[in-house]
């Protein structure tokens, strides 16, 4: 019983701690991105693709959480 608990806390904290990282890190890029778009407007894409690269970080969490969940 105790084990299965324990397994929840660590999932939990996989996809916690794996997207408070991703969210920190999006902050940083999408200010450089706004930046960036700022001085050239053809950079929009490149940013936005920038911005969308750190939510990788929290499938690799998702997916580490789920492991531990089915397996």
């Amino acid at each position: 019983m105790a084990e299965e608990g324990l397994i929840a806390i660590g999932a939990g904290i996989a996809v916690g701690l794996t997207g408070l990282a991703s969210a920190i890190a999006e902050k940083e890029i999408g200010a450089a991105a706004i930046g960036a778009m700022a001085e050239n407007e053809k950079l929009f894409g490149k940013g936005m693709i920038l911005t969308v690269i750190p939510e990788t970080i929290v499938i690799f969490g998702m997916v580490v959480a789920i492991m531990l969940l089915i397996l």
